[in-house]
């Protein structure tokens, strides 16, 4: 007891007397963090720099503010953006036909002159320069309704409004330059393209080796300060149609004309493509897709150091922009097209299930179909409101790396679990190609969004938990920038405040993971009540979990935390399912929390909960070894955690809803074009009709049963007539169920040539 009550006192005068604390715990730490923590190249610091965070850095700090996120304004759209949705959105899917499309391998040039005149290129362009100057929350909403009919036309859209010339020159432009650039722009006079991607540099964007040399040449009878410029790209969208070309590369001054810095770092350009050198033409194919996408290429192009965005003082900072810009193209243009597609399947596939009839009765009564089906639904609920919470980030004047890195990754691949569904359903009727196949177009183009904007895998096993831990973490990053930028005296005073903050931090998070986990989550309070409290109280708990093994992540590996991938995607994976589960409450709650939702509500913050807790037990199985392990899981859920993830009465609760409650079905699915496209038309009309002779079908398969003969050369006509003559059914209910037993054997009918 002595040697305790000793401890304690020794501890105490140690922590108590700053200069004592320096030398004993402060300084051996920061060296050791110094060797530990990983340190930032230019590029790291200039992306962590050119990115904040928002409700990520809650979850990540171990005490989410429920309160506080729900004080956020629920997504809307503006009267003039619901207008425009209304009407010139509605006449351009009436013109879009995917099959024509793709086999033209190109826009109808009336479609392409439609898009220009109606300002489809001019979303995100200020109205002073003739833009439309919408919301991310209309920009996706409008891209998500396109790709529901055309994928196609849905990319052609998505590219100027996402990461571009426009994007750029908002933000980093001279004031010459928008007011030249941007105008053309708007109107379509000017089709841009970005080029980024190169042979060597995919998802690593920094490993461009495309270049330019700074050089004085004549210019337009002048004799002026330029760049020389080498380059060749690839997988470049709307590149063989631009007239703008927006170019990455690597900026050098051998000679010292700029400066004494010989290389100047990745720089950002405007082209135009009948500027003499530039080449664009060649096409590639992706998946059979009828999107522009090609290469263009370029040797010694000389431009003048006006065309760089931002003029000279825009050289060197292209990563910067391209960091900044990238983060809103994938918050808003990806999630768009899984949300898109989420919506076409779940519309469709609930519609199919219930009219598709196998075994004598519809194949929705089957369990299996009605598993993959209320994923279809749970999954689409949450990629929606992702969709949404994510573009209001954006809305918000934010730029969180991190939370657009998850939108990417999770919907992208979480639309591909809902169309996998949606084939399986669907059977033969989604692998036989033809004007009636509403879902084989989106299936191949999942693919590309999964690709693009950073290979998914290096989303999920670098950037979500690699920019998060640093960035997110309440001190991390202020730490990092303390050791590697401050003098020594003054270093070590701020990173004394910072270390003795941190440890009271980890200290009050281990102790509440203790908690929680002798509580199974419920030990602390959450102000919402309801039928979705336990989800906050569970979310809480996953929170403190994150930090508390972040914490000992980043402690015992350091800088060896980048390359153990596999770790950090797990602890990536469980910050991603928190973002996700918050934004699934953050629908509910600004939807009105509508009962009829409630069921698909439960399913996706199960799934979440579940795929949260798995990856933070799979990430602790890894980290350490098993004893260590074990007792660090114990620690941290001492019963278990409960999370089984979505039940069979969940499974059936969803199924019921969507069939049920056709405001709920319209809601989960509002992004679906359904009148301007003939083949989902047709499968919802003959749907809404079986719904109506449900009653009259149980009656003739009734009388079928009973019936002592079977009349098995005679038609479905021939047989309703006869049970009209036994009195089976009236005339109006004969004539109704032939009706609808017409539209059904249409709409599942395939193709044929």
């Amino acid at each position: 007891m002595g040697i305790i009550v000793f401890t304690i006192v020794v501890v105490c005068i140690i922590f108590a007397f700053q200069p004592l604390r320096y030398r004993v715990i402060s300084l051996p730490v920061m060296r050791y963090f110094k060797r530990a923590l990983p340190k930032l190249t230019q590029t790291e610091q200039e992306a962590m720099e050119a990115g904040d965070t928002w409700w990520d850095s809650q979850l990540f700090s171990g005490h989410p503010n429920w309160n506080k996120w729900h004080q956020n304004d629920a997504p809307k759209l503006s009267d003039k953006e619901q207008a425009f949705i209304e009407n010139e959105l509605q006449t351009l899917l009436s013109m879009l036909d995917e099959q024509q499309i793709r086999h033209d391998k190109d826009l109808p040039e009336s479609v392409w002159t439609y898009l220009k005149e109606k300002g489809f290129f001019a979303f995100i362009i200020p109205k002073k320069f003739g833009g439309r100057e919408f919301s991310a929350q209309a920009n996706s909403t409008i891209v998500a309704k396109i790709a529901s009919k055309s994928l196609s036309a849905a990319v052609t859209v998505m590219v100027p409004n996402s990461l571009g010339p426009a994007e750029l020159l908002m933000h980093y432009g001279t004031p010459e330059q928008k007011s030249d650039w941007l105008p053309k722009l708007a109107t379509g006079e000017a089709l841009p393209c970005f080029a980024l991607t190169a042979l060597e540099a995919g998802s690593d964007a920094g490993a461009i080796s495309d270049f330019g040399v700074v050089c004085k040449k004549t210019f337009q009878g002048k004799k002026v300060l330029g760049l020389k410029l080498t380059w060749s790209k690839r997988y470049i969208t709307l590149a063989p149609v631009a007239t703008v070309l927006g170019l990455a590369f690597k900026a050098y001054d051998p000679d010292g004309l700029l400066g004494d810095r010989p290389a100047l770092g990745i720089t950002c350009a405007l082209i135009p493509t009948d500027h003499k050198g530039v080449k664009t033409g060649p096409r590639h194919n992706p998946l059979d897709q009828g999107f522009m996408n090609g290469t263009t290429e370029g040797k010694d192009v000389f431009i003048p150091l006006d065309w760089v965005i931002g003029g000279q003082a825009g050289i060197g900072k292209g990563w910067r922009m391209l960091v900044s810009c990238l983060s809103a193209g994938r918050g808003i243009s990806l999630p768009a097209l899984s949300a898109g597609t989420a919506h076409l399947c779940t519309r469709t596939t609930s519609a199919y299930a219930r009219i598709r009839e196998q075994f004598g009765q519809s194949i929705a009564d089957f369990e299996g179909v009605q598993e993959s089906l209320a994923r279809i639904a749970g999954l689409t609920y949450s990629i929606e409101a992702c969709r949404q919470t994510t573009a209001q980030a954006i809305d918000m004047k934010k730029s969180p790396a991190v939370i657009t890195a998850i939108a990417k990754y999770h919907l992208t691949e979480m639309s591909r679990i809902v169309m996998n569904d949606a084939l399986d359903i669907h059977g033969g009727k989604a692998i036989q190609k033809g004007p009636s196949n509403y879902l084989a177009n989106n299936y191949t183009g999942i693919p590309i969004s999964i690709t693009v904007e950073g290979a998914n895998i290096l989303t999920r096993n670098l950037m979500i938990f690699g920019q998060g831990a640093t960035r997110c973490h309440p001190f991390i990053f202020k730490e990092i920038q303390v050791i590697q930028n401050s003098e020594a005296d003054n270093g070590l005073r701020e990173f004394d405040k910072l270390l003795m903050s941190h440890m009271q931090h980890t200290t009050v998070n281990v102790f509440k993971a203790l908690w929680l986990g002798l509580t199974r989550g419920y030990g602390l309070p959450v102000s919402t009540s309801g039928p979705t409290q336990k989800y906050y109280q569970k979310l809480n708990w996953l929170s403190v979990c994150l930090a508390v093994c972040a914490d000992l992540a980043m402690l015992r590996l350091g800088g060896d935390l980048k390359r153990k991938e596999m770790l950090s995607a797990r602890l990536g994976d469980v910050l991603s399912h928190l973002y996700l589960a918050s934004c699934v409450l953050k629908k509910y709650e600004h939807d009105g929390r509508q009962q009829g939702d409630l069921k698909a509500v439960h399913y996706a913050l199960s799934h979440h909960l579940k795929s949260g807790f798995t990856a933070l037990d799979d990430f602790i199985d890894n980290f350490t070894n098993r004893f260590v392990g074990q007792l660090l899981k114990r620690w941290c859920h001492f019963f278990g955690h409960g999370a089984k993830g979505p039940s069979d009465y969940m499974v059936g609760g969803v199924c019921t809803a969507l069939w049920k409650d056709k405001n709920a079905r319209e809601r989960i699915s509002h992004l679906c074009c359904v009148k301007s496209n003939p083949a989902v038309a047709e499968i919802e009309e003959a749907y809404l009709c079986y719904k109506s002779t449900i009653a009259t079908r149980k009656k003739l398969k009734q009388w079928q049963s009973n019936y002592k003969v079977y009349y098995y050369d005679k038609s479905f006509v021939d047989l309703v007539s006869l049970a009209v003559s036994d009195q089976v059914m009236s005339q109006e209910e004969a004539q109704s169920l032939i009706e609808s037993e017409d539209l059904r054997q249409k709409a599942i009918a395939v193709d044929v040539f």
